[in-house]
């Protein structure tokens, strides 16, 4: 494991910690991004333990780095902040990992082992943040459809106004024809609709299709 933090007390401390826990091997320490990026370039460790406020190159850049160049490198973040500017950036990162340093040694083992082995190893607090996003992010538009209508039923329909027959959709959407048309008769029974002729006119109605020969601007 690679320690990254430019405060030199607090890092030497996450080192003397680490080395007191069960399974854990600090192989370097670095006072920036810079320095864990060369780091991990030497040391190929399973895991770097990043602080995110850094000089020269912050933890940020620093992960979207390592997980570029070092796909083999997991990056757990130890910060001191849990804001929205500072937790998305670094999950797009690619960090798997993030705790805040009021974590004790149990919750770090616990992070390192999760994403080790695949798994996200986000403290409660961080997990707590990520439902309230997803809870309060609009539904997207493609998924607020006309009568009802599923996302997939939208694209049945689409298709069907593109001229597809139920093998072709099948295909297109790499499910069953059976699949196909049980789409159909629920969309059909949703819009009032009573065959294809008039499932076309409702697409381009509705604007979930564009009849041949229209352009978009």
């Amino acid at each position: 494991m690679v320690v990254a933090d430019d405060q030199a007390v607090v890092r030497e401390g996450i080192v003397m910690l680490l080395g007191l826990l069960p399974g854990i091997e600090v192989v370097g320490s670095a006072k920036d991004g810079e320095e864990a990026v060369a780091l991990v370039a030497e040391l190929a460790p399973d895991v770097v333990l990043m602080d995110l406020r850094m000089p020269r190159c912050d933890g940020v850049e620093a992960t979207r780095r390592i997980r570029a160049e070092h796909p083999g490198t997991q990056v757990v973040v130890l910060t001191t902040y849990a804001d929205d500017d500072s937790l998305f950036p670094a999950l797009r990162a690619g960090a798997r990992g993030y705790l805040t340093k009021d974590a004790d040694g149990g919750e770090i083992v616990r992070a390192i082992q999760d994403v080790v082995a695949g798994r996200a190893g986000l403290s409660p607090v961080v997990q707590q943040r990520l439902l309230e996003r997803v809870a309060s992010t609009p539904e997207p538009a493609a998924a607020r459809l006309p009568d009802g209508l599923t996302g997939r039923e939208g694209e049945v329909l689409a298709l069907i106004a593109d001229g597809l027959t139920n093998a072709e959709i099948a295909r297109r959407l790499h499910i069953s024809t059976a699949t196909v048309k049980t789409h159909i008769n629920n969309l059909f029974a949703k819009a009032g609709l009573h065959d294809r002729a008039q499932a076309v006119r409702y697409a381009y109605r509705k604007g979930l299709a564009q009849p041949p020969g229209s352009s978009i601007t």
